[in-house]
């Protein structure tokens, strides 16, 4: 089949229509986003924790607990797709795909529960015991180097995801929020979460160091909390769209409806159906009306041998195609 130019085989059900070869690329690429993001945390989790312990400050306890609920649900991100990479088996023959959602759903009930949790609560505390902090110049020295690494990891997940956006016609916000891969999602969100926190925190250990007060310290640290929040809800939301069934995007939708209709076997689509099974993982069902007047055995064997090369390409695990109605209109 033909494909559109606005398609991205590794992401979409133009994968239908599209060379195949660029899935498995796809998934490498987010697996080397999430190590590039894990052990960028994992580095900044223990300086930052050191620091916190050196200097008090609230905001700086804050971006530890940050960090290691981010380290964490890395974790859990490349559990994700090892599972969800499994091939499918008579217990599912759709494959595992839904289990990328699972897994990124806990990390974002992490991200919420650790970092969220933990900072807000922190700050509320120093707020009714405010302590004064000390060594500020380790402070800005750590968040320094957080900033870098955060910087790192940001562009790494940035560049995959511009990449993929430019190839849907879409603005990197609007990608983020609606692409199939949750990985790519969490990172991207994380690491903007991470270099707003490193901001937020700076600002309030320096009003620290300035007035002598503790309640901007603190203040800071509940900010960094409801950002965190924020971002964990969003996460956890568009898991839950995943999970429940989330259906393609309608323009997507219309292109797959273009390429069907390319293939010299098919007069009609009167119905399409195309619905996530995992991460860049459709499946498709629909009706259509073949060309000719084929009889019932033929028509049988069209329609199957339609199914396997539609199967066949990488971003769809399977399809099912009917007849339709003489009655109805074609898409």
């Amino acid at each position: 089949m033909a494909h559109p130019a606005a398609g991205d085989p590794a992401e979409t059900p133009v994968a239908v229509v599209s060379p195949a070869g660029s899935t498995q690329d796809a998934h490498g690429e987010s697996t080397l986003t999430v190590v590039v993001a894990f052990g960028a945390n994992l580095l900044i989790a223990v300086a930052k924790t050191i620091a916190a312990v050196m200097t008090g400050a609230a905001s700086m306890l804050a971006e530890a607990a940050h960090s290691w609920a981010d380290a964490g649900n890395e974790v859990f991100l490349l559990i994700a797709q090892r599972r969800a990479a499994r091939a499918p088996d008579p217990s599912h023959p759709l494959g595992y795909g839904r289990e990328v959602y699972v897994w990124s759903l806990f990390a974002a009930i992490g991200l919420f529960a650790v970092g969220a949790g933990v900072s807000i609560t922190h700050g509320i505390q120093e707020l009714i015991h405010p302590e004064p902090a000390s060594n500020f110049g380790i402070a800005y020295i750590v968040l320094g180097v957080s900033a870098v690494l955060e910087g790192i990891s940001f562009v790494q997940a940035s560049r995959q995801v511009k990449s993929a956006a430019a190839r849907q016609d879409r603005d990197v916000l609007e990608h983020v929020l609606e692409t199939s891969d949750p990985t790519v999602r969490a990172v991207f969100f994380e690491d903007a979460a991470a270099l707003v926190g490193i901001l937020i925190a700076t600002v309030g250990i320096a009003l620290h160091q300035v007035t002598g007060s503790a309640i901007p310290d603190a203040v800071g640290s509940i900010l960094v909390g409801v950002l965190l929040a924020v971002v964990a809800v969003v996460l956890i939301d568009r898991n839950r769209r995943f999970l429940v069934g989330q259906a393609v995007d309608p323009r997507l939708q219309g292109a797959a409806v273009r390429a069907l209709l390319e293939l010299p076997e098919i007069d009609r689509v009167t119905e399409l159906r195309l619905e996530f099974v995992g991460a860049r993982q459709i499946y498709l069902v629909g009706a259509v009306d073949l060309a000719g007047n084929m009889a019932e055995d033929d028509a049988s064997h069209v329609l199957a041998s339609l199914e396997r090369r539609i199967s066949a390409t990488p971003a769809v695990v399977g399809a099912t195609l009917s007849l339709s109605e003489p009655q109805d209109p074609g898409l």
